[in-house]
């Protein structure tokens, strides 16, 4: 193993000792003494299978593995609506190896493109909870020897995690749909969106390139949260090995859900080969995701998420964690934003295959895991065919384009671009990998917002026409539920290309999408926290300096030490908000994921 990978394992197996061992505990009492079949009464029973016919007798019997769905089907998402056949079909497959399954239950899949810059975003981090939530419900049935988690996009993958980790004595595979087919490219519809921002471009000219860009069934093309939580399921060894990019309505995206629905048939605790999903999600896993997440320059998001998906399962990782991989991880993949590439560009060029290879070989991930597949991590740099009408994996062979994906000895970077900043504003992260080195360090004055339509409103009338550190605060989980601030990336980068020196500083979140305009965001403490980001006045000098790890306001430190807080604004109520206002509450601060339910649960 790399020296670095191996320390930064060691560390957070000692720091997650005691918790770990008290979750290890927890999925062993559940399997010997929760809630099973054999220990249900009559009518307990006869109401679980009343809903079936054809497997009645099966379930009856008992002798089966009864493998629950939880579905995060809806025909909003693009990514979700590939799921509307998957349970009718998963149960055929399920009686081809003499099982059964049933839809345990369905959990809320909300879509932060749909949501972007309105008030329903404000609802979008605590979906992930709200999801978490549900899925327990789901499996509180005790009816299940083991589920399949059907989910993709940005909070359903760490929702369904986070709830279903709680279960860990079941053997659990998640289940993919794919992206869908590229249409324009992700760098034309940018070019239109700030063209737009510019007014130079129609709402109708901008919506055609939209409609374009999001033009059918699967995950959207771009290297954003819910392809990066792809690529985490892969390195995790939680999906069919090479399952992420495969677009739906194939031959092979069939063959591999159907090959998942016969393997997990074969993990359960009767048989031989018991794989539990809190024994696949240890230590090692976690590290591997955010190896991934540094490799491929995925998704901020998911210094948010692989924390809370490890408290789950009773590990701890923090920040530094990430900071100190990022310098031992090289930069393998350029998709966008990273990179003019979309997903199925990358899964051509090699995909995760390629990317699982190359990081096994330098000693960057950890391939003694327990993977669902039953192998090793390596089972996972074989990229399935179809071959004689047979689903089969064969040895990924080079690059198929070294633009898009390069072997760890030709990396783009020799680090992640991942990094966190400290200082008198607070801890943040920044991810750099898709921006031009001369913007790493950012020195201008701040101007302050409290709501991130003021700050489009504030371009729209000229004033942002300067070096400038945009501020937006009050948008941590505790104060508004942290939503992502995507709707800033065009106005902002406008600014850049006029040649001013540009930078965000939030509280908040940004997209999986962001990319070119330095942001040091997910700022903790938060401004609702008494973080001293509320501090900031309009015209400090903010200084962002991602080469020496530093996030500070260049204010006479005994004057700092002074200065009030400014006051929080009133809770904002409509859309639902003030449901969400207990998770609000309870949320505690990004490094430890946001999750007002972790935080209640005393994890």
């Amino acid at each position: 193993m790399n020296p670095e990978v191996s320390a930064v394992t060691d560390r957070i197996i000692t720091r997650s000792k005691d918790s770990r061992a008290a979750y290890l505990s927890l999925i062993e009492r559940e399997r010997d003494n929760g809630a099973r079949r054999p220990q249900l009464g009559c009518a307990n029973l006869a109401h679980a299978y009343a809903g079936t016919e054809e497997d009645r007798d099966t379930l009856r019997a008992g002798g089966a593995m009864n493998i629950g769905i939880v579905t995060a089907y809806n025909d909003m998402l693009s990514a979700h609506a590939v799921y509307y056949r998957y349970p009718e079909r998963m149960k055929v497959w399920a009686r081809e190896v003499g099982a059964t399954a049933q839809v345990a239950g369905g959990v809320p899949a909300m879509c932060d493109g749909v949501t972007q810059g309105y008030p329903g975003m404000e609802l979008s981090l605590f979906s992930r909870d709200t999801i978490a939530l549900s899925t327990a419900i789901a499996l509180s049935h005790g009816t299940f020897e083991g589920a399949a988690l059907l989910g993709i996009c940005d909070k359903i993958v760490p929702g369904l995690l986070m709830g279903a980790l709680r279960f860990g004595h079941l053997p659990m595979v998640l289940i993919p749909g794919g992206p869908m087919p590229s249409g324009l490219p992700n760098k034309a519809k940018a070019a239109v969106r700030e063209a737009y921002a510019e007014g130079k471009a129609g709402r109708e000219e901008l919506l055609d390139a939209e409609i374009q860009a999001y033009h059918g069934k699967g995950t959207c093309t771009f290297y954003g949260t819910a392809n990066t939580n792809q690529m985490m399921m892969e390195v995790m060894g939680l999906h069919m090995p090479g399952a992420a990019f495969v677009n739906p309505n194939t031959k092979l995206r069939q063959e591999l859900t159907r090959a998942a629905v016969h393997r997990l048939a074969g993990i359960g605790w009767r048989g031989e080969d018991y794989r539990p999903l809190g024994h696949c999600v240890d230590e090692r896993a976690i590290v591997n995701a955010a190896v991934g997440l540094l490799a491929t320059g995925g998704s901020t998001n998911h210094l948010l998420h692989v924390p809370a998906i490890a408290r789950a399962a009773g590990i701890v990782i923090d920040w530094d964690d990430f900071d100190r991989l990022s310098r031992a991880v090289p930069l393998i993949a350029r998709v966008y934003p990273n990179g003019s590439a979309d997903v199925n560009a990358f899964e051509a060029a090699g995909g995760m295959p390629f990317v699982i290879r190359e990081l096994l070989s330098a000693g960057l991930l950890h391939g003694d895991i327990s993977t669902v597949s039953g192998d090793s991590l390596a089972a996972y740099a074989r990229t399935p065919v179809i071959e004689d009408d047979q689903l089969t994996w064969q040895p990924v062979g080079d690059s198929g384009d070294t633009s898009i994906l390069r072997p760890v000895a030709e990396a783009f970077s020799p680090d992640g671009g991942m990094r966190i900043l400290a200082g008198n504003i607070g801890r943040a992260c920044i991810k750099v990998s898709a921006v031009d080195r001369e913007r790493w360090v950012i020195e201008a004055p701040a101007r302050v917002f409290h709501d991130q339509l003021d700050v489009l409103e504030a371009f729209k009338r000229g004033e942002l026409e300067r070096d400038v550190v945009v501020v937006v605060r009050f948008q941590g989980p505790r104060a508004n539920g942290m939503p992502e601030l995507h709707k800033l990336t065009p106005p902002l980068g406008v600014l850049q290309n006029r040649g001013f020196k540009v930078a965000l500083v939030t509280d908040g979140r940004m997209s999986g999408a962001s990319g070119k305009v330095p942001c040091a965001i997910h700022c903790s403490p938060e401004a609702l926290g008494s973080g001293p980001i509320g501090k900031i006045r309009d015209g400090d000098i903010i200084r962002v300096d991602a080469i020496n790890g530093t996030l500070d306001a260049l204010v006479d430190a005994a004057e700092w030490l002074e200065r009030p807080l400014c006051d929080a604004p009133g809770a904002a109520t409509g859309m639902g908000r003030e449901l969400f206002g207990m998770f609000r509450g309870l949320a505690d601060e990004a490094e430890k994921g946001a999750s007002g339910m972790l935080a209640a649960a005393g994890l």
